[in-house]
């Protein structure tokens, strides 16, 4: 099992969210769950999820975490995350900028490759 899925399992708050997640630490979380959350988690990623600079899409927050290592960052989409580990960086302190860039690059790399690694369903 990826240790992403523990990380996630650790972020996502309520027991009752259902949520899709994606090879480079992209999850989304699916409020209004459909009979096939794979299904709709790519439909979401492909519309939502590829970075075009200059645009809302490559917009990003970040948000230190308190019970796991790391950050999440966001996007344009409120239910598109990406996590970020501290071991992604190469060197120096990580900032916003930093942790927010490789989550986005993440994020498009996910929306580009469409590999899901893990559902969770709590319906």
């Amino acid at each position: 099992m990826s240790p992403l899925i523990e990380i996630w399992r650790s972020i996502i708050v309520g027991d009752k969210k259902s949520w899709v997640l994606f090879k480079h630490g992209t999850c989304i979380i699916l409020v209004d769950p459909e009979m096939d959350l794979r299904a709709q988690a790519l439909a979401l990623m492909q519309e939502w999820g590829p970075v075009h600079a200059g645009s809302s899409a490559g917009d990003f927050g970040v948000v230190s975490l308190r019970d796991a290592p790391g950050w999440v960052v966001t996007s344009h989409h409120n239910d598109i995350l990406t996590y970020v580990g501290p071991d992604e960086f190469e060197g120096g302190a990580a900032n916003d900028v930093t942790v927010g860039l490789i989550g986005r690059d993440k994020r498009d790399r996910d929306a580009r490759e469409h590999e899901i690694i893990h559902a969770e369903d709590k319906r």
